[in-house]
């Protein structure tokens, strides 16, 4: 079980409860992971639903910890099998595509920030704390706009996974951009184990500095549309 955890943790999902991943894993063993991955899955979906439902987002507590890094990476030998694996399942397109998920994650962190303000005694600040997305759409390059104890404002790009802290996740160009133009003030949150306690840690600008940015995708254009390059 010990040797399963490593195969979760590397394609980005959370340990096996009570197992610390161990590295040495046979191709066997990823084989029967995948076989059983669909039906995990399935269940997962169905919690996240529970989870997500009737349950308000100031019913939970965010607790924030330190980000991964590459010193805390668990490695294994079966390095190509365990990357298709997380290929075929595309998890970070999964959480991607669950608005549910995604708003579900937003909203807690906008509680959190309000609360922070509050038991500061800058309840001038807390009523100023806005659901950007929500209330202006995904243009603005960050979630949340919210502000530190000292008045500094802050922009929050929040990301949410069921999965484990190595979950892999999209991020756009704007987003990208205005995390380069405003570097002091964009922040992004990234929300863990969601279904059960979330957890939850802060990227600060250059996210190259945290993680790998690969391009996942293209703009088409049709000849004559525009200029090539």
């Amino acid at each position: 079980m010990s040797n399963v955890s490593a195969i979760l943790s590397y394609i980005g999902m959370g340990w096996v409860s009570g197992y610390i991943p161990r590295k040495n894993i046979q191709k066997s063993l990823v084989d029967a992971v995948e076989r059983q991955l669909p039906q995990h899955l399935s269940r997962m979906d169905t919690l996240a639903a529970r989870s997500l439902g009737p349950q308000q987002p100031g019913d939970r507590e965010l607790t924030f910890g330190p980000p991964p890094t590459l010193s805390n990476r668990v490695e294994t030998t079966g390095f190509e099998r365990t990357r298709a694996l997380a290929r075929k399942f595309d998890f970070a397109g999964r959480d991607a595509r669950n608005r549910e998920l995604g708003e579900a994650g937003e909203a807690l962190v906008l509680r959190h920030e309000v609360n922070v303000l509050q038991k500061a005694g800058r309840t001038d600040l807390s009523g100023k704390v806005k659901w950007v997305s929500k209330d202006m759409g995904d243009g603005a390059g960050y979630d949340i706009l919210s502000f530190d104890t000292r008045g500094e404002m802050r922009l929050l790009e929040v990301k949410t996974t069921m999965g484990g802290e190595r979950t892999p996740f999209f991020i756009t160009d704007n987003e990208l951009n205005v995390s380069k133009e405003r570097p002091q003030a964009w922040r992004l949150i990234r929300l863990w184990g969601f279904s059960n306690h979330p957890h939850a840690f802060k990227l600060h600008p250059p996210l190259e500095r945290h993680v790998s940015l690969i391009a996942g995708s293209y703009r088409a254009s049709f000849a004559g549309h525009e200029e090539h390059r």
